[in-house]
């Protein structure tokens, strides 16, 4: 499998190799698939590197997908953000010209109470619109599926008491071709300070897929006549990810830059990390300073996490779906 960036520059693997055709004679087959990153700046490389990762995982040997990186020219960015927007990302604007296949949206961080008000809302909503018709299947993600849904059908999401962080089991709800051959229960890293309601949802005619007696509505998706596909939580993170936030928000309440301190995330760090992690909290309470951060000790990870397997089979399944309605 071949996979290349927009503007034919490889991504540097010794893995790559170029399409052919697979056992049953099928191939090669090109698919252009479109990221339009919208995570915060400390999290835009290591989005791009993970779902590149995904795709070079998740991809059968006689496909050969070529990625298109992009934002929202909305967002806010700081000097070296914006200069790796303009070194590995195309202009939003040529979407239409790029024969797009699917698209993945991620989440942003919230700057606004409503989402409406968020600076970048009508640049998100054009691109809604456009998917609806110009590509084969969407994935939203987090903050963009919520955005998605109201725009769509004028469902709101709603404010959690306290943020859903951690890894979660989910159970199917219904079969679908995104979760065919998936290993139940999921685990799904989640981190969010809002929610959809399930039950409005699936009035709306959304498909319910996943769900989580803990966080709710997992996995939902709509024909539009794109296939469009939510995901509340994230399964694309890698092992790290819940972390590197974990550790951003302490370092933000430690600044002063927040008034709360941030709860541990659910079912993620080894219990020895656990019992560090919840010693270190009282000791940043009663002294709020940035420089504790550097005496926090290496942390561990519970030793039977699998959340990446999910997200293989999830991307696999996309994958294959797009490749099937060429």
């Amino acid at each position: 499998m071949t996979l290349l960036f927009d503007r034919h520059r490889r991504i540097a693997s010794p893995a790559l190799a170029p399409a052919e055709f697979d056992d049953r004679g099928r191939g090669p087959i090109e698919l252009s698939i479109g990221l339009v990153n919208n995570m915060p700046d400390s999290a835009l490389k290591a989005t791009d590197l993970q779902i590149a990762r995904l795709l070079q995982q998740c991809a059968p040997r006689h496909v050969r997908i070529r990625l298109h990186c992009f934002s929202l020219p909305s967002i806010m960015r700081s000097q070296a953000a914006r200069h790796h927007v303009a070194q590995s990302y195309a202009d939003i604007g040529s979407l239409d010209r790029l024969g797009i296949d699917g698209l993945i949206v991620t989440g942003a961080e919230p700057v606004a109470a409503a989402l409406r008000d968020e600076p970048y809302w009508s640049d998100l909503t054009s691109v809604i619109d456009w998917a609806r018709t110009n590509t084969r299947s969407t994935i939203w993600s987090c903050l963009a599926a919520h955005a998605a849904v109201l725009h769509l059908d004028d469902i709101e999401r709603q404010r959690l008491a306290s943020k859903c962080s951690g890894i979660f089991d989910c159970e199917k709800v219904q079969d679908d071709w995104l979760t065919h051959g998936i290993h139940l229960p999921l685990q799904v890293p989640h981190s969010r300070l809002n929610a959809v309601n399930e039950p409005l949802l699936a009035e709306r005619g959304y498909d319910i897929l996943t769900r989580s007696d803990e966080v709710g509505v997992d996995i939902f998706a709509r024909s539009m006549p794109s296939r469009f596909v939510f995901f509340q939580g994230h399964p694309e993170y890698d092992a790290l990810s819940l972390q590197r936030e974990y550790m951003r928000d302490i370092a933000r309440f430690l600044a002063g830059q927040r008034d709360d301190y941030p709860r541990l995330p659910k079912s993620y760090f080894s219990a020895e990390s656990e019992a560090v992690l919840n010693a270190f909290e009282w000791r940043a309470k009663e002294r709020r300073d940035p420089t504790l951060a550097a005496e926090l000790p290496g942390l561990t990870l519970r030793p039977d996490l699998a959340a990446e397997s999910a997200a293989q089979t999830l991307f696999r399944n996309w994958i294959a779906h797009l490749g099937q309605t060429g």
